[in-house]
């Protein structure tokens, strides 16, 4: 048996991956993550025991990489060269926590990996902290024969913290996808139990600010369709007046709050691909809950707009007992196109004036929408942002989907991790505010017509490429990462790292390190691992040397 420490950008699937370089040590700064894993290449499968042997062991998790199923690797009309493969089949993923020290699993004959997750408090000390891991295994062929290797790696951490992020990152949670995954009713004490265990690992991912129910997303719904109740605010109207009960949109917020998540990102209050309709909201009326507004209530209709007109600022008077309005921002429609822009205008001036400190967001791409201020912080797709960043654009977010196949950055399953990890610093070279993307966790095929198991298709039936539903698995208990979640974690460290940076050098020579090879954009980057590791290696050095000489002072 071959044991190998390997960086966590590697996808191992094949023998061959073991051939780059053996990781054995790592700069880290005080509360910063850094992940790697330990390949095993064996002949036939094994039987192991893991164990553990580190002053800092409380602050390592090790996981065991599952492969998942791969039904749709790749657009054939919307991709390029730079994927793994375009065969459907297995392919590293599923990260499950090794629970117990000394567990034993079974290994599979040739590649599989051990990830090993290290996470730093800011109050460790500075120092060189040692990782063994070791196996002791059992060939299965040789019952009773009993195996041993370990590895170490150096963990060497700086006198000097992480900066805490200014980069805004939303990724959508799906609530009623939570409920279906685990056979459980919307809003029971179970459901909040597991909404509390998906918000602790989005916070734990990265995750700043969360999509929040106030009514029922009308996201990726079929007209005429409805998802899964999920309005956190009851309403009750009598006559022309409507009420409002804000209780489990608190305990939503304390929920958050609990794990330090403090923006809200209130869902589309108008129908998506073009804010034709309105959203589908139940309302009580004289003691009988019914769907008042949905698909057949047009987004002018009077008997909507009055509605708004009530419920958006006791909304907004609620956001402000509670001290977060500024940190809510409001969601007009999904993706506009072009030809929906007086439409979407009329919904603009109908919101806007009723938000008060609040702001609006939304995922549109024709910059039109931005010239016209109809909107404040546009977030667009990473293929379309050239003439937002030509316009300097303030307040400027990105975004991927199923769409940004080709050329640019993405997390699908069939694509190696650089592609993934590279967009922190192409987010960072450009100064962009927030990223988002839609796929926290949706298990639904398209158009959300039916629950799908994201464990025999993730790919929501191929609707789009594998991986871009979903970053997180639902486990027994709550969500099990994936390796892309992790290793979108990564490029959110690697923006910190450069402001920290830059606080000594300036940022034009952080960007100068970045484009050392060739200037960096959204779709010209370097194909490789090593580009993003050497380069976030040598500014941990810089920032080493940098605090050296500040102490010499």
């Amino acid at each position: 048996m071959e044991l190998k420490q390997i960086s966590s950008l590697i996808k191992l699937r094949t023998p061959a991956d073991l051939s780059s370089e053996e990781k054995t040590h790592k700069l880290m700064l005080k509360g910063s993550t850094f992940s790697y894993q330990l390949a095993v290449h064996t002949d036939v499968p094994i039987h192991a025991e893991i164990t553990l042997t580190s002053p800092i062991s409380d602050f390592v998790t090790i996981y065991a990489v599952r492969d998942v199923l791969m039904d749709y690797p790749k657009d054939p009309n919307n991709s390029d060269d730079d994927y793994l493969t375009d065969t459907p089949g297995l392919m590293p993923d599923l990260l499950e926590p090794i629970d117990q020290l000394n567990q034993s699993f079974l290994l599979k004959s040739e590649v599989s990996a051990l990830w090993v997750e290290v996470t730093l408090p800011e109050t460790i000390l500075a120092g060189t902290y040692p990782i063994t891991i070791s196996l002791c295994y059992q060939r299965i062929c040789e019952p009773g024969k009993h195996y041993r290797q370990e590895k170490t790696m150096q963990i060497e951490v700086l006198d000097i913290a992480l900066p805490k992020p200014e980069l805004i990152f939303t990724q959508w949670l799906h609530v009623d996808c939570i409920a279906s995954a685990h056979n459980t009713e919307i809003y029971t004490k179970r459901h909040w139990e597991l909404i509390d265990r998906y918000l602790e690992m989005a916070a734990r991912l990265g995750i700043n600010m969360i999509l929040t129910p106030v009514i029922t997303p009308p996201l990726d719904t079929d007209i005429g369709t409805r998802r899964p109740c999920t309005q956190l605010v009851q309403i009750e109207k009598k006559g022309e007046k409507y009420t409002f009960d804000f209780s489990l949109l608190t305990r939503w917020i304390n929920l958050c709050q609990k794990h330090h998540i403090e923006r809200f990102e209130i869902c589309h209050l108008f129908s998506q691909w073009g804010a034709a309709f309105a959203p589908n909201i139940e309302v009580t009326e004289n003691g009988e809950k019914t769907l008042l507004f949905g698909w057949h209530i047009s987004s002018d209709d009077a008997r909507y707009t009055g509605f708004l007109k009530q419920f958006i600022p006791a909304l907004v008077d609620f956001f402000q007992e509670k001290g977060i309005a500024k940190n809510c921002y409001f969601h007009i429609s999904d993706e506009p196109e072009p030809k929906h822009i007086d439409v979407y205008k009329k919904a603009y001036n109908l919101i806007k004036p009723l938000i008060g400190d609040c702001q609006t967001i939304d995922a549109l791409s024709d910059y039109e929408f931005y010239k016209n201020g109809l909107v404040e912080n546009p977030v667009c797709a990473s293929d379309f942002i050239e003439p937002f960043l030509e316009h300097k654009t303030e307040r400027l977010w990105a975004y991927y989907c199923c769409a940004q196949g080709k050329s640019v950055s993405n997390r699908f399953l069939a694509m190696p991790s650089y592609r993934n990890r590279i967009i922190g610093l192409q987010l960072y070279k450009f100064g962009l505010k927030g990223f988002l993307h839609w796929g926290y966790n949706f298990y639904n095929c398209w158009r959300s017509r039916y629950a799908i198991n994201p464990y025999t298709t993730t790919s929501a039936e191929h609707a789009m490429q594998s991986g871009d539903p979903f970053s997180v698995y639902p486990g027994k208990d709550g969500p099990l990462p994936s390796l892309r979640a992790m290793i979108f974690r990564e490029a959110l460290q690697d923006i910190c790292i450069c402001r920290l940076l830059e606080q000594s050098i300036g940022r034009e020579k952080i960007i100068a390190l970045i484009d050392a090879e060739k200037p960096l954009t959204f779709s010209e980057y370097p194909r490789n691992n090593d580009y993003i590791e050497k380069l976030t290696e040598q500014m941990l050095c810089m920032i080493s040397t940098q605090k050296g000489e500040s102490s010499d002072v």
